[in-house]
């Protein structure tokens, strides 16, 4: 019989999110049986089996029959329940907590599930134990917020969750390293598996030509992007040469923000916000673009990053996180110590006034490595490599 490998996700992978699809897809191909438990779901979603966890009412009367469909749905897995239960409680969980885990987690108790597998570490949290309660084996993806922000907000979160995780995922280095930061112990079984992309046929060039360079960003408008620290190098920038024009894609809680810096340092002529935009539309705009821009204070890896590599464009990313694994500095793009405006506008006066040929010779050697080290078959490889081990 195949394994079964049980994936834990908020909602099913957008048609954009190629990371999950991609290894689904691979998983499939290589004989194992694919299952994802949500909370969120999809009708759209077809790759493979759905399972959408249990709602949370509030109203009283829904909520009431839910419960009575769990508990009478979870009746031929008593075991596995009272198996649970009792590791919750040797954990010193109260009971009312237990019995509110039993409920949120009643779907995965009934898996058979070989592996399951939190794509995100928050993921995990409330339901630390379940993977011992079913016999199987339990996996955790270390992803740039879970690992980066939420334990400095929640300290010592994960405890349980290094206690009982079988092989831990990290999506570069610096993720790895955070995980060891913040408790994960050293000698841990893990594997580093980086985001992947599709790879892009591209025949642009760069030629010597006096029009505005196009300059962009993807990425959610939040105080970790760094937006503020581009806005002040771009400043600095027109004053010795206002050719430019910078667009950011994205949304978020730092809009208001981010336009009144653009009005306070006079760019409203030369940045516009397109807001959210859907993938085909994204890529289009990375497309016409030459330079492409990511000064975060810190990623855990950057798909972005590595789809504008694909793509060809010139790539300037700060040192934050595990931006330097993306980027090959002085051959592959530019690496910029963070939150240092007048280095990163440098740097953007620098590649902007760079002759053509030494222009393509960096898009030429960004669009190999991706070829090399990061496509979607070589992630998807990985990933079988991953469960087998």
């Amino acid at each position: 019989m195949s394994k079964h490998i049980a994936l834990i996700l908020s909602q099913p992978p957008g048609y954009s999110e190629t990371f999950f699809r991609s290894k689904i897809k691979g998983l499939q191909e290589a004989g194992y049986r694919v299952s994802l438990f949500v909370y969120r779901g999809d009708a759209e979603f077809t790759d493979c089996a759905v399972f959408p966890m249990p709602k949370v009412f509030t109203n009283p009367f829904r909520h009431f029959f839910a419960t009575l469909g769990v508990v009478l749905g979870l009746l031929p897995y008593l075991k596995r329940v009272t198996r649970y239960m009792k590791l919750e409680r040797d954990a010193g969980r109260e009971l009312k907590q237990v019995l509110k885990y039993v409920y949120i987690n009643a779907k995965v108790l009934k898996s058979d599930a070989d592996w399951l597998h939190f794509g995100f570490a928050t993921l995990a949290l409330q339901s630390e134990h379940v993977a011992k309660a079913i016999h199987a084996k339990m996996a955790v993806s270390l992803r740039g917020f879970d690992i980066d922000v939420y334990p400095m907000k929640h300290p010592n979160c994960y405890a349980r969750l290094w206690q009982n995780v079988d092989k831990v995922h990290a999506i570069s280095k610096h993720t790895l390293q955070q995980g060891h930061y913040y408790g994960l112990p050293k000698n841990s079984p893990f594997q580093i598996i980086t985001p992947a992309v599709k790879l892009v046929n591209t025949e642009r060039t760069y030629k010597n030509r006096q029009k505005a360079v196009k300059i962009i960003t993807v990425g959610r408008l939040h105080w970790m992007k760094g937006y503020n620290d581009i806005l002040e190098a771009l400043a600095i920038v027109k004053q010795y040469n206002n050719n430019f024009h910078y667009q950011i894609i994205g949304r978020g809680p730092e809009e208001e923000a981010i336009k009144f810096a653009i009005h306070q340092l006079g760019l409203q002529e030369h940045v516009t916000l397109l807001g959210k935009q859907p993938h085909e539309a994204v890529i289009k705009h990375v497309e016409k673009a030459e330079l492409y821009i990511q000064y975060s204070h810190s990623e855990g890896f950057c798909n972005a990053v590595l789809e504008a590599q694909a793509m060809g464009k010139l790539c300037i990313v700060s040192d934050g996180g595990g931006l330097p694994e993306n980027i090959v500095h002085g051959e592959t793009g530019w690496v910029v110590p963070k939150r240092q405006p007048k280095r990163l506008a440098k740097t953007l006066e620098t590649v902007i006034t760079l002759d053509a040929t030494i222009k393509n010779q960096f898009s030429e050697r960004a669009k190999a490595r991706v070829k090399q080290h990061f496509t979607l078959k070589q992630q998807q490889a990985k990933f079988v490599g991953f469960y087998n081990d």
